[in-house]
């Protein structure tokens, strides 16, 4: 038994949503064709959901045109670290109800521009680990000294 054995753990359903509701910067990856995309995004997770606000622009033209998506969520300390990956499928919210709902959601631009619309992720699955960080352990080769 090796002494890393012990140094990842896979989350439970229930432990990746805590994570996601921990942090506010994800990062979501969109295709389109032979084109995969990635860019940080502020969010709300909104039960099993997670919400972003964008302009008119890429972003909203690659979700328009491939909705399935990830989103990765992490977080990194001295010693320990985990990472939480959504797979889902995004969509612009156009009815008024939704929108309504969303402007209620503690979600406001980190950066001063107009992002007049919401986009919903709503998950179809979650996954994550939990990692202890430590030295790479010596190969069986390896001799001492």
């Amino acid at each position: 038994m090796s002494e890393n054995e012990n140094s990842s753990a896979v989350l439970s359903e229930s432990e990746c949503r805590a994570r996601l509701g921990t942090q506010k910067v994800g990062r979501l990856v969109t295709s389109v064709g032979e084109v995969i995309d990635i860019v940080p995004i502020n969010f709300v997770l909104d039960d099993r959901s997670i919400v972003f606000r964008t302009a008119a622009g890429s972003k909203l033209v690659e979700l328009t045109i491939n909705n399935a998506v990830l989103f990765e969520v992490d977080e990194v300390g001295e010693t320990e670290g985990w990472s939480v990956v959504v797979r889902g499928r995004a969509r612009a919210l156009e009815q008024e109800d939704e929108i309504l709902a969303a402007e209620q959601l503690p979600l406001r631009p980190f950066v001063p521009t107009l992002k007049p619309t919401f986009v919903r992720i709503d998950i179809d699955e979650l996954k994550g680990r939990a990692y202890r960080f430590g030295p790479e352990p010596r190969r069986e080769d390896q001799q001492e000294g």
